[in-house]
């Protein structure tokens, strides 16, 4: 009896682990499921991440209904639509700061004649029948510098030794690279950086044009126009970035093939610094380091003291200065729960905790965007939040920690949404310090964007110089794009000036004779 009772026992223990491996098994398995239908979403859906804002989703935070009257009639409401006349003169407001050229069509002399009388006709008037907008092609010219040479007459024809003076011819922007010109660099920059033309494109595109420059040239030029002259204009940028009180900052991926001590498919980071919405001199940064520890942050945030907006990467959280205050990013958080939405089936998403949460992160933005079309001033905004929004954010992480104790599984989409809430409170609700501050950190995206679709199309930096030199001059067109400036005419500008001795604290892009030249 006491073998069968033992073997019972053995049984029983082995049934409870076979039973736990299963219930491990289908936790894997709702995972997996759930990821492949995230990537099917982000791959065949909308990219957008925009709900309908239904007069119901919100019902849960309305305290309106307790005193509302029902039988109260609600007035009927007419739908009017209309269709409205073009502005008149609309085209030609938008291209009024374009030349004109003006073509006459006149009648031939054997054709001015009278169908009447047979007399000769004058011309009594005449009218504009049509506008054409006409592209005239780049066009590379070769400019020669002649340096002139003098001597004296009376020298020449009285003494053995003949005095001469040459002109002044002023030094190339390249040394040993005489060929290249501050507009023809900005040209191949702003191709690169501005509209993401890749070098080995501009090579094609050159040679059809017959101007034959290799894509190794225009590297070598763009590198050592970094280093000899936009290096320190960078700099400038950097300490004018970091007087601010309020930065946002990000990173993305870059592929360098060529760096010491690393392997060509190791990942390097190219970190992002900006301003915030409220600076009146807007400065976006790119930093090129060969890794993403937090001590890089450390390092060039340096001497900065305020409010860093950043996502929820740790290292921003435990390697910046104490000076440093981070607040976290509710588009982030906001964005755990519409992944975890769509890796549902349609029919389960409703009532998927998941859309609680996510109705609470859309209420904050709903208020949000009340504080903008009220136009809220800074402060003004400030105590709206304190009032409405932080209330609003404190029942959402209680509410989260109650369905993080009843899910604590973070290996599933909503156990990662709901850990991440639990994990970040302090740092998104750091977002109520500051009216300045805003509720996400998009603006630190929107930055990385320009880079990313460059990335996409050149795919790598084969150095890290020219991994820098990129991502300094990058800063330098993103700057200037925020400051609402031309890139191609404000990067000719600095080359001209730079290379002229000009300080760069006179070149900076919201200086007043720079945004008359280049805005």
């Amino acid at each position: 009896m006491r073998l069968k009772r033992k073997d019972a026992a053995e049984w029983q223990a082995l049934l409870t682990k076979k039973e736990a491996e299963i219930a491990s098994l289908n936790r894997q398995v709702d995972w997996l499921t759930q990821q492949l239908r995230l990537m099917q979403g982000q791959r065949f859906g909308a990219s957008s991440e925009q709900t309908q804002v239904l007069s119901e989703q919100f019902s849960l935070f309305n305290e309106t209904e307790d005193v509302a009257d029902p039988k109260a009639a609600e007035p009927d409401l007419e739908q009017i639509t209309y269709k409205r006349r073009k502005q008149a003169g609309k085209r030609e407001q938008d291209f009024s700061g374009l030349p004109v050229e003006q073509v006459i069509h006149e009648l031939p002399d054997e054709k001015r004649v009278c169908p009447e009388c047979g007399g000769a006709l004058h011309q009594c008037g005449q009218a504009v029948t049509r506008r054409e907008l006409v592209y005239v092609p780049a066009k590379y010219t070769v400019v020669e510098h002649i340096q002139a040479v003098y001597s004296c007459r009376r020298c020449e024809r009285e003494n053995d030794h003949v005095p001469m003076k040459k002109s002044e011819v002023p030094p190339p922007l390249l040394p040993n690279s005489g060929i290249v010109s501050p507009s023809l660099l900005a040209h191949i920059l702003n191709s690169k950086y501005t509209l993401a033309l890749p070098l080995y494109r501009q090579e094609q595109e050159l040679a059809r044009l017959g101007v034959p420059i290799s894509r190794q040239t225009m590297a070598n030029w763009i590198i050592a126009a970094y280093e000899r002259w936009l290096s320190d204009f960078f700099q400038v940028l950097r300490r004018e970035l970091l007087a601010n009180e309020i930065l946002h900052a990000d990173e993305t991926t870059l592929m360098v093939l060529r760096e010491p001590g690393r392997k060509a498919q190791q990942k390097s980071y190219v970190w992002v610094y900006r301003t915030s919405g409220d600076a009146k001199r807007p400065v976006v940064l790119y930093d090129y380091q060969p890794s993403r520890a937090g001590e890089c942050a450390s390092r060039f945030l340096e001497g900065f003291t305020g409010l860093l907006h950043t996502d929820g990467y740790g290292a921003y959280h435990c390697k910046l200065p104490p000076e440093i205050t981070v607040a976290g990013c509710w588009a982030h958080m906001r964005r755990k729960f519409t992944d975890t939405l769509k890796s549902l089936p349609k029919e389960l998403r409703d009532r998927s905790p998941a859309k609680t949460g996510l109705d609470f992160c859309d209420k904050l933005f709903h208020l949000e965007n009340s504080y903008a079309e009220q136009k809220l001033s800074f402060q003004e905004r400030y105590q709206a939040r304190l009032e409405q929004s932080k209330p609003a954010a404190e029942k959402f992480f209680a509410w989260a920690k109650a369905e993080y104790e009843k899910n604590p599984v973070p290996k599933s989409m909503l156990g990662a949404a709901l850990t991440y809430a639990v994990n970040q409170e302090g740092w998104l609700m750091n977002v109520f310090l500051d009216g300045r501050l805003e509720l996400s950190n998009n603006r630190a995206e929107r930055a990385v964007r320009p880079f990313a679709v460059g990335r996409k199309n050149w795919l790598f930096s084969n150095t890290s110089r020219g991994a820098g030199a990129s991502a300094a001059i990058y800063s330098i067109v993103e700057t200037a794009k925020a400051n609402g400036l031309r890139p191609f005419p404000y990067l000719k500008f600095l080359l001209e000036n730079l290379s002229r001795g000009v300080p760069a604290e006179a070149c900076l892009p919201w200086d007043d004779p720079v945004q008359a030249l280049c805005k």
